[in-house]
């Protein structure tokens, strides 16, 4: 005999995946604007933002990149940001996980809004 109750992650991962959209939309922008000079990854996260709001993205793709992105958003860290020299580093090995997953979606144009968006100057060819 089969169980027919649905399988509870299938149930949890589009609300999960909602919940952490709604904290990006919030305040992703908002903090990554405040820390952008103290945190050497800001590009990367811009990045990940746009390829994260892109249509083209699937979906598996998107809920990667917005959990990555949530924890950088949310207060509660292992290691609070706060603490001078450390506080970013678990943000940083967050994103750097979540990235290496889905390398092959993250575009040029990705990228290309990600610097323009901080105002980092195009790179030399």
């Amino acid at each position: 005999m089969t169980s027919e109750l649905p399988n509870p992650t299938a149930i949890q991962l589009p609300a999960t995946i909602a919940r952490n959209e709604r904290i990006v939309d919030v305040g992703f922008w908002k903090k990554l604007r405040k820390v952008a000079g103290r945190i050497p990854f800001a590009e990367d996260a811009a990045a990940a933002y746009f390829c994260a709001v892109d249509p083209r993205t699937p979906s598996k793709v998107k809920a990667v990149l917005l959990a990555a992105l949530a924890y950088f958003v949310v207060p509660v860290d292992v290691i609070p940001d706060f603490v001078a020299g450390f506080g970013f580093t678990d943000d940083a090995a967050v994103l750097a996980l979540a990235l290496s997953l889905v390398a092959g979606n993250l575009t040029d144009i990705h990228r290309k809004r990600a610097r323009q968006a901080l105002h980092i100057p195009e790179p030399e060819r």
